[in-house]
């Protein structure tokens, strides 16, 4: 639901109205992906790192649903959850008439079934789960047999302190979880930020057995 840079200037997950962050939440170009070079760089992304075929994707901290709106123009059904109920009223107005469903509720613990789906997304939300390991045993069942996790994260910030979860210690957690693991550094690529970054930032696709 966010792209950690909030943290930065002092500020945790919990520390951050979201509810009063919805209606501007978007003016980050990372976020709305409003700029068409910005949206097509995460498209692309998206499009390498999801399945073919339609699948069913749970999109956790949604957020406003850029990234739920990019999976279902890419022919995926999905279902996004997050806490915050405006955010969720904007990806629904969003991603109208699109196969596609919101709930608010805790992305750590969804109110959604288990094995239910091929993919779960996450952008920029499990650096501030208080237990990541946790979290990633509980998503690790909402996926059917031969899923994918697709997780962006990051360290945000080069200079003490830090936020973030960096690429090896993810990996780690994922391992007792997954078969293959690919991870694909994102920071050099200036377009899908709208800027340049010199942070860590990258994404893990993760495949279960």
């Amino acid at each position: 639901m966010t792209n950690g840079e909030h943290t930065i200037t002092g500020a945790g997950m919990g520390d951050v109205d979201w509810d009063a962050a919805a209606a501007s939440f978007d003016d980050e170009p990372d976020h709305g992906l409003r700029d068409p070079e910005v949206r097509q760089a995460w498209a692309a992304r998206l499009r390498s790192w999801l399945p073919e075929r339609p699948s069913d994707l749970l999109d956790l901290g949604c957020g406003t649903g850029s990234l739920s709106l990019l999976a279902a123009e890419q022919g995926h059904h999905v279902t996004g959850v997050d806490r915050s109920a405006p955010m969720v009223d904007l990806a629904r107005a969003k991603l109208a008439g699109r196969d596609a469903a919101f709930l608010v509720g805790d992305a750590a613990a969804p109110p959604v079934g288990e094995e239910r789906f091929d993919v779960v997304l996450v952008r920029h939300v499990l650096w501030a789960l208080p237990d990541p390991g946790r979290v990633l045993r509980h998503w690790r069942g909402l996926l059917r047999p031969g899923g994918r996790f697709v997780l962006v994260e990051g360290v945000w910030g080069t200079t003490a302190p830090t936020v973030g979860v960096p690429a090896d210690r993810l990996t780690a957690l994922l391992a007792p979880l997954v078969g293959d693991v690919r991870v694909e550094p994102l920071s050099a690529d200036a377009r899908l930020w709208g800027k340049d970054v010199d942070d860590e930032r990258y994404a893990v696709v993760a495949w279960v057995d």
